[in-house]
């Protein structure tokens, strides 16, 4: 696949200034986000990986509903409504773990994990009962590259332009098979609560211009300066900067695993923002996941994964707290800013300020961002 990059400042719509000042502040356009994005488009919940074997599951909170998601006996993954059939109980309190079978707390209605109902103590005395008419509700469930996502808008009533997931990533095809990333395996997860807008978390992950000040180790290593972009409007957006000559974004500046794939260029690491909620980053030797799921307008939850390539766990060269440690300290760099700018934005002394030709990657997340909303 032949790819033509731009330099950041090539693709900058002139004139482009940050969002107003509701957008991160108004309970009224929380409420819409969630319904207009985070309710019927495909968001991301987790890896393939999290569910190694039948029975293993894990559940997640979208739009404020709770879904399990778990693999069945056949290999096959499903997303469930976290909602007994019998009078509405939560199935599962906890949030991962592994089962043969999904029974509720309260009067013991028993799932298989493929969602159907088999077995409803002393509902046969009911005339007209039958068990194949109380599954499970089923979420919309597909995977991209190894990743789940899950959408919960209802295909039929083609309310918010319903796409299978498959269409929906169709101009990613092939794009990043080179990083293996549905074979990868976590090898850490830390979550982060930060409080400010999720969108500031997307534009910041979307620039460099705040890094020679806010993160003088990355810079080091990687120039701020050195952003190419191939994808610069829609959903998916992003590119690669470059890595210093014998150096590695670690703490020690050294590589800390064998490569995830046959990657090209070592002394390159891509970052791409996949819209709504997923950021990813391709580095030689592993793969950075962030899963941002906001919690009110000042308040985000943000859920981060380091992939390694599974023969890595094995060797004595495979150091992943050189990598975790490393963006570990530069997560909370950016997070600590973001609430600043959080701070900031609440007052009201705020006005929208123009974004420099280094942000034309967020001046375009906020352009595709305002189409979603409106």
């Amino acid at each position: 696949m032949i790819t033509a990059f731009r330099k950041t400042a090539e693709t900058f719509a002139a004139g482009a200034k940050a969002l107003a000042q509701q957008y991160f502040v108004s309970p009224e356009v929380f409420a819409e986000e969630q319904d207009r994005i985070f309710s019927n488009q495909w968001v991301l919940v987790g890896h393939q990986s999290q569910l190694a074997e039948a029975g293993d599951y894990f559940v997640a909170e979208v739009a404020s509903e709770s879904l399990i998601i778990v693999r069945d006996k056949g290999g096959e993954v499903h997303g469930f409504y976290n909602v007994c059939r019998h009078r509405g109980t939560r199935l599962r309190e906890d949030r991962n773990g592994h089962l043969s079978a999904i029974q509720c707390p309260y009067h013991a209605w028993t799932y298989g994990l493929d969602g159907r109902l088999i077995g409803a103590p002393h509902m046969d005395q009911v005339p007209g009962f039958a068990k194949a008419d109380y599954s499970l509700h089923a979420a919309n469930l597909a995977l991209w590259e190894g990743f789940i996502f899950v959408n919960l808008e209802d295909a039929s009533t083609q309310r918010g332009g319903y796409m299978s997931l498959e269409k929906w990533f169709a101009p990613l095809a092939g794009k990043f098979s080179h990083w293996n990333l549905p074979k990868l395996r976590a090898a850490k997860r830390i979550e982060y609560d930060v409080k400010a807008n999720w969108k500031l978390m997307c534009e910041n992950y979307s620039e460099c211009y705040h890094c020679p000040g806010v993160h003088p180790m990355l810079s080091k290593v990687s120039p701020y300066d050195s952003a190419e972009n191939d994808l610069t409007e829609g959903p998916f957006l992003g590119g690669f900067m470059k890595i210093t000559k014998g150096a590695g974004l670690t703490m020690s500046g050294k590589a800390c695993a064998l490569p995830v794939g046959k990657i090209e260029n070592l002394q390159e690491v891509f970052y791409y923002s996949i819209f709504p909620n997923m950021l990813l980053s391709l580095h030689p030797e592993y793969v950075m996941v962030h899963q941002l799921w906001p919690q009110s307008p000042e308040r985000t939850l943000i859920l981060c994964d380091w992939f390694f390539h599974p023969d890595a766990f094995n060797r004595s060269d495979f150091k992943p707290k050189d990598a975790i440690e490393f963006w570990d300290m530069t997560n909370r760099q950016d997070w600590h800013v973001c609430e600043l700018s959080q701070q900031g934005i609440a007052s009201r002394a705020y006005e929208p300020g123009p974004y420099s030709a280094r942000e034309s990657i967020p001046a375009a997340w906020d352009e595709y961002y305002l189409r979603q909303i409106s």
